[in-house]
Order: C-alpha cells, then sequence, then structure tokens
C-alpha cells in the first residue's frame, strides 16, 4: 500500500470486506445494537455465579450518580462497616457531599501551588499544560482520601447530604476549571510584573475566597459539628451530640490511616516490583500527612494479599480499567464477558505491561472486593465486587470479576499494613521513586 489511501485500496478492502458471510451478520447486528451488545457473550454469565466461598457483610449499594467520586464512594464503604460494627446498625453511609467540598477545596490549593512552583515553566510546555488540563476533577487516589480524612474527619450522610452539583458534577468542574486557569493567568501576570511570591501567595488567598464561595453554594457548607440520631438493629434510640467531624471519626470509624497502605501491579520495565513509587505534582492536601505512595509488587502477591484480609473479614478497596471488556448492567468483569474481537474478526493481543506502555490502560475506577470463590487448592476462581453504581445493575449492585480480568485489568488495592511480609514492609518504608506526572500510575479513580 502506498502513503496514500486510493481508490483501488478502497475497492480492495471492500471486496475483502464483502467475501466473509460472518461480516455481513456483524454488520446487521452493530448497526442496530451497538458493539457491545451484539458481543455479549451468553455464556459468562453461566460460568460466573454469583456464589463466592468467602464473603463479608457489606452494606447496602451505594449509587455515585453522574459523578467522578468512585474512589470516595469505595473508601466510605470500608469504612462505614465499622460504624455499623460498633453501633449496631444494619445500614449507614458517610457524606461523600462532605469529602467532596473538602477534596475541591484542597485540589485547589494544591494547584496554585503548583502554578506558582512552576511559574517559570513555558505555558506551552508539557508540565504545565498536563497541570491545567484538569484541576479540579473528580477522581483521587486512596492517599489523597486519607489525607483529606485525617484532617477533616467524616460526617454521616443525613448531616450533609447530596446536593445537584455533588450528584451531577460537570457543571460544577466546568466552573471551578475556568477559575482555575483564569488565576493561573492572574498569577502568571503578577509574576512578569515582579511581584515577590509571598504577593502571589497574598492573592492566591483572594482566589481561595473565591473558590469557597463557589463550592458553598453548590454543595452547602461541611459543619464544623455536628449532632446525629439514629436507631440500631434493635430500635434503640442513638443519639451523637456536638461531635466535630474528627472527633466522629476517632471515636466511631477508628480505622489506623498509618497502617493503610497501597499495592499495584504495574509490570512495565520502568517499574521494577519490590520497590515504592509517588507521582510528581500529585495529589491533594498540599503538604499533607499522606503523600501518594505505593509498592509494586507482582500480581499473584496481590492475590494472594487480598484473600488474606477477606478471610480476616475485611473487604478490600482495589482500583481497576473498569470499562475494559465488561458488561456493566449484568456487572460482568470477566475477560470472556464480550467476544468484541469474535464479532469484529479480529484480536486484541497486547500484555498488561503492554496495554499501560502504550496508553491502551489505566485506572479509571474504584470499588470493593466483599468476597472471593476459592478452588480446592485455595486458588482464586472469582471475586464478589461491591460497586456505586446502584443497585439496578449487576446483582442487586454487586459485579462478579473472574480471576484472568482481576489479574489483566486490577492495579490498585488498599491493604493493613500487617498482611505485607517483613520484606515488602521494609520496601514499602523505602524512599519513593518520583514518577512523571503523566505516568499511568498517576491516574485517578
Amino acid at each position: 500500500m502506498k502513503r496514500d489511501i486510493r481508490s483501488e485500496d478502497i475497492r480492495s478492502f471492500s471486496d475483502d470486506f464483502n467475501s466473509s458471510v460472518e461480516n455481513v451478520i456483524a454488520q446487521n447486528a452493530v448497526v442496530q445494537n451497538g458493539i457491545n451488545n451484539s458481543a455479549i457473550n451468553h455464556y459468562s454469565r453461566i460460568n460466573n455465579l454469583h456464589q463466592y466461598s468467602i464473603e463479608v457483610e457489606a452494606g447496602k449499594i451505594t449509587n455515585q450518580k453522574s459523578s467522578g467520586r468512585c474512589w470516595m464512594f469505595a473508601s466510605y464503604n470500608v469504612m462505614r462497616l465499622e460504624v455499623m460494627k460498633k453501633l449496631n446498625l444494619d445500614n449507614m453511609e458517610l457524606s461523600q457531599c462532605y469529602s467532596m467540598f473538602y477534596d475541591k477545596l484542597e485540589k485547589a490549593n494544591h494547584f496554585l501551588e503548583n502554578m506558582i512552583e512552576t511559574i517559570d515553566e513555558p505555558l506551552d510546555g508539557r508540565v504545565v499544560s498536563f497541570l491545567m488540563m484538569d484541576p479540579v476533577g473528580d477522581g483521587g487516589q486512596w492517599d489523597m482520601f486519607r489525607s483529606l480524612t485525617a484532617k477533616y474527619g467524616v460526617v454521616p450522610k443525613d448531616i450533609m447530604p447530596e446536593t445537584f452539583s455533588a450528584t451531577a458534577s460537570r457543571e460544577l468542574n466546568s466552573y471551578l476549571t475556568k477559575l482555575l486557569r483564569q488565576f493561573t493567568r492572574d498569577i502568571r501576570d503578577l509574576h512578569s510584573a515582579g511581584k515577590s511570591e509571598a504577593s502571589l501567595r497574598d492573592a492566591k488567598t483572594e482566589m481561595m475566597k473565591t473558590i469557597y464561595r463557589v463550592l458553598a453554594i453548590a454543595l452547602g457548607e461541611p459543619p464544623a459539628s455536628f449532632t446525629w440520631e439514629t436507631r440500631d438493629k434493635d430500635g434503640k434510640f442513638i443519639r451523637i451530640s456536638d461531635i466535630t467531624p474528627k472527633e466522629f471519626y476517632d471515636r466511631y470509624v477508628g480505622l489506623d490511616l498509618d497502617e493503610m497502605v497501597t499495592v499495584i501491579n504495574a509490570p512495565t520495565k520502568d517499574k521494577p516490583f519490590n520497590r515504592t513509587y509517588t507521582v510528581q505534582f500529585l495529589g491533594n492536601v498540599k503538604d499533607g500527612k499522606y503523600p501518594v505512595k505505593y509498592l509494586n509488587l507482582p500480581m499473584d502477591d496481590l492475590r494472594d494479599l487480598t484473600i488474606r484480609q477477606l478471610k480476616d473479614g475485611k473487604v478490600v478497596w482495589f482500583g481497576s480499567d473498569v470499562g475494559q471488556f465488561s458488561e456493566r448492567k449484568a456487572g460482568m468483569l470477566t475477560r470472556d464477558a464480550l467476544s468484541v474481537g469474535t464479532l469484529l474478526g479480529t484480536e486484541f493481543r497486547m500484555s498488561k505491561e503492554e496495554r499501560l506502555d502504550y496508553h491502551d490502560s489505566l485506572m479509571t475506577h474504584a470499588m470493593v472486593i466483599t468476597g472471593v470463590d476459592l478452588d480446592e487448592e485455595g486458588r482464586p476462581l472469582k471475586w464478589k465486587v461491591e460497586n456505586s453504581w446502584g443497585d439496578e445493575v449487576g446483582d442487586k449492585g454487586f459485579f462478579v470479576m473472574d480471576d484472568a480480568w482481576f489479574g489483566e485489568f486490577a492495579y490498585q488495592i488498599l491493604l493493613e499494613k500487617k498482611y505485607l511480609s517483613e520484606e515488602e514492609k521494609k520496601a514499602f518504608d523505602s524512599e519513593p521513586v518520583v514518577l512523571k506526572p503523566w505516568d499511568p500510575m498517576g491516574s485517578l479513580a
């Protein structure tokens, strides 16, 4: 074939297409139903029933609606179990709107500080251009969440309920982004005029007042203290009076944030296993207690660590590329859920390493593993997954993930540090390698 597409090439392509009756059948199906609906594998549902040899009790399914707050929902779906146990509750939710408020506020400050730090970088350079792409998006990582929790605590959802902008965040994010890009211009203009760094931060104070005002209008103001009332499983009335969000976390959640670690699987040549990594400029709470840091281990280690924590009756937060060969309606995270290659007459042959290197995959969504089905030799067959897309998908909101899909498309898990081996603990405590801002391990769920 020549450099350009010629008419004889088009004829050749068309002849090749029409020479196969399978192509015509596939065309008829896809034109009417779309690719994924036409590629659903009937037998994948039969081969991956919602039955598990180990299950951990979870709360009722939550719904992040039209927002990208899965990392918050997944984190709270872990934390609320502690509240439910301590207070003998059938169910409860922690306020995602509360954490969203402070996440946006902290991200705005983090972004403006990054703009001051990169003040002498070219405006059209890769670093500044990358940082300006999505300064206050909804996504995040576990270390960002625990930094928020350590600083601001938590509140029950009844105390700061969802608002329109919390459940449908596009408008809010759009206007915050416009303001932050405008503020970046102002900061650069002040710098060009010879103003000092202290003057830039004085200007930042006024900018942050504007950000706070916008957030308060859209999400409501977070409470400094509150009184919460509920009833337990036995109908006993509970009143918790005049408590701060940090006190509520300490008293009724109580997970030791210092002992929670993230482990990743990034099997690329630039990230040797048994090393720790962080990502330049990634975070929300500036100078927070928990900078982003994770230990890279082989996938079999992630499997073993997840099973160990589940066997102790504790669920596992994890991040994956949820859109890869998955069927949302039936809640199927299985490599054969969709026979797309068969339908389209092609193959998708890249390995996990290659998908990361060639920008074909990264972590996009956080959920919670609440169970596993082990074979007679203790090897995982499939996993039970608590999602945050409401109870109208999957098995009343729960998804099934086969172990092959877990190996290919899961990238990060959250564990108590005690489950690591002594060698892994030592590795985790090492100084992290700093990755570029655009590295796939810096993606936000």
